[in-house]
């Protein structure tokens, strides 16, 4: 349970407890960085913007906070930041870098995609693969990674924009990745979380170009508390904004109805 620096003696985590933060500069990471700091964690702070980490170092002195300056759309930044979390003590780890391509796939230049996939899909992969080896010798730790209520958008119709298969695509990686991992490290001490906000108020929409100034929108700190209750509540996949748990549920089991469902005998449709 993380609790938060008014309440020291209750906390389940060591007082030099040590968490590493993707994005840490702006939204819901510099969010996570604030909060997780404010609990009494040491922070290793990734992010592309220098200026903006050492403002988020000076924003809290009674910590201390390591700024990693580093672009995780790149294998050097990826390579750089898994060095980083393999060499120290990371009890969780904040999977949380985006980059906003929403486009088509026809329309989706080359680099941008490769983007995409390296800071949704391959650093998530091998920041949580830096870090397991020294939390499962731990006996805990806690993995977060950060994706978004449009990893459930793959049934959506051609009317629903913007149109997003990549994006999309590699949050519903992120879910599925976090469902198995947890499956794996069951009984190791070691948590894994799939966040899955909405709409949420940051700069992530305007640097596509996108005005939601008029769209009703959650606060990433609201977010980070979603996050925080739902590791407390033993969630492997926390919604923030979806108020029927059930609904997750049912999402959930109708999956594994599916893959249940499967024969080896050729589908009575695909006959003749």
């Amino acid at each position: 349970m993380l609790e938060s620096a008014q309440q020291p003696e209750e906390r389940n985590h060591p007082l030099s407890a040590l968490a590493l933060v993707t994005g840490a500069t702006s939204g819901i990471g510099r969010a996570f960085a604030d909060r997780l700091a404010s609990d009494g964690y040491d922070l290793i702070a990734v992010g592309r913007n220098t200026a903006r980490l050492d403002e988020l170092v000076a924003a809290h002195p009674d910590v201390t906070v390591r700024p990693l300056a580093a672009d995780l759309s790149t294998p050097e930044g990826i390579d750089a930041v898994a060095a980083a979390a393999a060499d120290a003590p990371v009890d969780l780890l904040v999977n949380n870098a985006g980059v906003a391509h929403y486009m088509p796939l026809a329309d989706l230049p080359a680099e941008k995609a490769t983007e995409l996939v390296n800071v949704k899909i391959l650093a998530p992969t091998l920041l949580t693969r830096a870090v397991l080896p020294g939390m499962l010798e731990r006996g805990a730790g806690t993995i977060i990674n950060v994706g978004g209520m449009i990893a459930f958008s793959g049934p959506a119709p051609s009317s629903v924009m913007p149109r997003r298969a990549v994006y999309g695509g590699a949050l519903a990686h992120l879910l599925a990745f976090s469902q198995l991992l947890a499956a794996e490290l069951e009984g190791t001490g070691v948590r894994v979380q799939a966040l899955l906000p909405g709409v949420v108020a940051t700069e992530f929409h305007t640097r596509q170009g996108m005005d939601l100034s008029a769209v009703p929108r959650m606060s990433a700190e609201d977010v980070v508390t979603a996050s925080l209750r739902g590791l407390e509540l033993g969630e492997t996949v926390t919604a923030p904004g979806v108020e029927d748990a059930s609904l997750l549920d049912a999402v959930f089991a109708a999956d594994l109805a599916a893959f249940g469902g499967q024969s080896p005998q050729l589908a009575t449709r695909y006959n003749g």
